[in-house]
């Protein structure tokens, strides 16, 4: 599953511009306290990354975790563990299926490639980009955490032709541009019907 994604150092000195990079016109300025974070270029589970998501009547960007703890039961009885979902597949879980049914829990994850590792090649990566746009987004989900903190998770799919090869389980679901706001404000079902394999004709891989 994707585990590391990565946005360019010249996309990251302009975040606080998205609507250049995303087609979303921003309704309200970034918050003062994502201003003052430095968001690192590479992203990496429970590392802080920047969002767009809706409130209200607009959408604005955010920094959240990636990664949402879900508590489940430990080998021994009678513990747990933490377990933070980066990559989400099954949307049939009540516990997924509660976030997408409401669209503030929706938000865009904003990438300029993604990373899948190489089989057999320890730590060695395929880096997979978009080849029309410099930055896309994945269709993530929200929420708060016990402690009330904002964390993230985006949805994953069958992997196309271009990624099957090198990754076959699954790939992120990525939207077209045209498709950002029904992720961010349209029902349940226009909602799940994105969560598709991207056009492989659309992406390069390195």
């Amino acid at each position: 599953m994707c585990n590391h994604y990565a946005n360019s150092p010249e996309i990251q000195a302009e975040l606080s511009t998205w609507r250049e990079f995303i087609a979303w016109d921003l309704k309200a300025p970034l918050p003062p306290e994502a201003e003052a974070d430095a968001v690192e270029e590479e992203i990496w589970p429970q590392r802080r990354a920047w969002v767009v998501r809706q409130a209200g009547e607009g959408a604005f960007a955010d920094v959240m975790a990636w990664g949402v703890p879900l508590s489940l039961p430990g080998k021994r009885p009678g513990t747990s563990v933490t377990k933070y979902v980066t990559n989400i597949r099954n949307l049939d879980s009540p516990f997924w299926r509660s976030m997408l049914a409401k669209p503030e829990q929706r938000c865009l994850v904003p990438f300029a490639r993604f990373a899948e590792p190489k089989i057999g090649a320890g730590r060695e990566e395929h880096w997979f980009t978009l080849k029309e746009r410099p930055i896309g987004a994945f269709a993530g989900l929200w929420r708060l955490d016990a402690a009330g903190a904002k964390v993230f998770a985006f949805l994953t799919c069958e992997p196309n032709p271009l990624v099957a090869p090198l990754h076959p389980k699954a790939m992120p679901v990525i939207l077209h541009e045209s498709d950002y706001a029904c992720w961010l404000e349209g029902d349940a079902v226009e909602a799940r019907a994105l969560a598709v394999p991207f056009p492989s004709q659309l992406m390069g891989v390195g």
